[in-house]
């Protein structure tokens, strides 16, 4: 809990904040102007600094190498006082356990940042680097910074950010620079084996002048210019698609970002479920993505299928959402509502087509070759296997082609026993005319379902998919829907509207009485509690007296206290909103005075 950081924006782990000293100092960015040290406690005993608000003051510290024994690190544990001007205290990830750090309900503040003290013996190993950010970011508030000091380059500072630091220093590339160092956000070169320089950004700019203080005064700018990157891909929301290409510099750093990945927990508490942003599948690692891997899970774990028709298993188009394609429309004129469309695409998985808008379903870019890496078909063959494990279905038809797609059919047809009926020749495309009238003529004979049952099941799917298994029965059993897709909106058998699709990310949009509603069903309801106060626009985390621990970025969420009942969205992750003491917790749509 902090009076002096605030988180403006996030993406993922990532934050955009700000220190709020008299000068304010962005982050992720550098601390060194703003940093004062009160001082080692093993040199000597300290007096405890008066403090500044120019200054983010470092209280009197005992700093722990890493692979300190843990005893000794419990028994000259610092215990921090509680004071009234900006702070930082010192933590090992291995003893920040040992220090009495405020929880939500304590009432010291603690302080506004920590510093991690066995940073730089993390530093080129990927899991030593995921385990310490995580360790600490995990036992501090929230809403505190997360400080690495003598570690920031340009090459592995956006990784830094997105593992979740805030704040750093330019004391590594300073060092660097005094040793003849010329670092770039791709590597480091030695001064005398350039013959020219890359992307210079110093005042001295002839390769034959230029000496090793130009260096640290490069080294620095080009420190300062990747993090000026990483800041706008974080109000981007884009900060993943840089890193995935910018990490293969190094491969300690791509070993970071794939062990970061399997930090499941930690990442997907802090990744939101939907983002105004694209996603670029641009390498084999986007399939690793807390966003890829959480729609395939709600999908294979959330979703159900409602229609007693037959499945038919189509590629997906490069046209978002898929139905607006070319493609897709010649794959309607066959199918008519005969039979439950699902497409299959790397590296999303497989999308049914009530969730064809749901958020990444219809965000994603990717690089289309026409062949498929054997990571690819083993990932969708494993959600398509998991998929059909779930749903049943009278009988399955794959229009597909030969390339990629069949491989993962057939993969899946001797797994699960299956007897699949194939529409696509050898060699032909799946909108050819031949392809076409075999996939008419395949579910010749099979009923329509009707456009009411098409929407109903769309509104209960998405419900599903963003609350629970089961949650679109408990929370929609007698409806009716009006508008078109995708802006259907759902009404009860008096016509009151409930909610409403939204077709930019595929959610539901709650009324007032579509939240009495979600409250009184049996669906899990994603819950924050306010102080008594009746909010309006927004709920300030202060006002948070507590929030369902499964709140995420982006969710649907009632908002209730002793004044008022009221619907929005969430701007934190539960956990967050509990913990903080700055930003917006929620966007209130609808309130209601108690």
């Amino acid at each position: 809990m902090t009076d002096y950081f605030e988180i403006h924006a996030r993406d993922g782990a990532a934050r955009l904040g700000e220190l709020r000293l008299s000068e304010p100092v962005r982050t992720p960015g550098l601390v060194d102007d703003v940093l004062e040290d009160a001082g080692s406690l093993w040199a000597a005993d300290r007096a405890m600094p008066e403090g500044d608000d120019d200054v983010l003051t470092v209280l009197p510290h005992r700093g722990f190498p890493g692979g300190t024994d843990e005893a000794v690190q419990e028994s000259f544990a610092v215990e921090y006082p509680d004071v009234e001007f900006p702070s930082a205290a010192v933590v090992s990830s291995e003893s920040v356990g040992f220090h009495d750090i405020p929880g939500p309900d304590d009432p010291a503040s603690g302080a506004d940042a920590y510093v991690v003290s066995n940073a730089r013996s993390a530093i080129g190993h990927g899991a030593a680097l995921v385990e310490t950010v995580v360790a600490v970011r995990e036992t501090i508030p929230a809403d505190t910074a997360l400080i690495f000091s003598g570690v920031a380059t340009p090459r592995n500072v956006a990784l830094l950010a997105y593992a979740g630091v805030d704040a750093f220093d330019a004391s590594r590339a300073i060092v660097k620079g005094t040793q003849g160092k010329y670092l770039t956000s791709e590597g480091e070169y030695y001064l005398e084996d350039l013959e020219e320089l890359p992307s210079p950004l110093s005042e001295e700019t002839d390769i034959d002048a230029f000496d090793r203080e130009d260096c640290v005064e490069h080294n620095v700018a080009a420190l300062e210019a990747e993090l000026s990157i990483v800041r706008q891909r974080i109000r981007d929301g884009r900060l993943r698609d840089y890193i995935e290409g910018q990490a293969r510099h190094d491969q300690w750093l791509t070993a970071a970002m794939r062990e970061l990945d399997d930090q499941w927990a930690y990442l997907e508490e802090r990744t939101p479920i939907l983002r105004e942003a694209d996603l670029d599948a641009a390498t084999g690692d986007t399939i690793r993505r807390v966003e890829i891997q959480r729609f395939a899970d709600r999908v294979t774990t959330r979703y159900r299928n409602r229609f007693e028709n037959p499945l038919v298993l189509t590629p997906c188009s490069a046209k978002k959402p898929y139905s607006e394609s070319k493609s897709h429309g010649r794959f309607h004129d066959a199918i008519q509502w005969r039979a439950h469309q699902v497409s299959m695409t790397s590296p999303i998985g497989v999308v049914p087509q009530e969730l064809e808008t749901t958020y990444p379903a219809q965000h994603y870019d990717s690089v289309v070759t026409g062949r498929w890496t054997e990571d690819e078909k083993r990932f969708v063959a494993s959600v398509l296997e998991r998929y059909l494990e779930r749903n049943e279905y009278p009988r399955v038809v794959a229009h597909v082609p030969d390339e990629g797609y069949r491989d993962i059919v057939e993969r899946v047809e001797d797994s699960l026993d299956l007897d699949v009926a194939y529409t696509v020749g050898k060699g032909a495309h799946p909108t050819d005319e031949e392809s076409i009238a075999a996939l008419s003529s395949e579910l010749s004979g099979e009923l329509k379902y009707s456009k009411r049952e098409r929407e109903h099941n769309t509104v209960r799917a998405i419900a599903d998919y963003l609350l629970g298994d089961g949650a679109g029965d408990d929370l929609f059993p007698d409806i009716q829907t009006t508008s078109r897709y995708p802006k259907i909106q759902v009404r009860d058998d008096e016509e009151t509207q409930l909610a409403t699709m939204v077709p930019n990310y595929g959610t539901l949009s709650f009324t007032l009485e579509g939240a009495k509603q979600w409250v009184d069903s049996d669906a899990p309801v994603k819950r924050v509690e306010i102080d008594d106060f009746v909010p309006h626009g927004s709920v300030l985390a202060p006002g948070i007296v507590d929030a369902d621990e499964d709140i995420r970025v982006g969710d649907e969420v009632v908002v209730e206290g002793p004044k008022a009942f009221a619907v929005g969205r969430a701007e934190m992750f539960g956990t967050e909103m509990v913990e903080s003491t700055r930003g917006i917790g929620a966007e209130i749509r609808h309130v209601e005075e108690r």
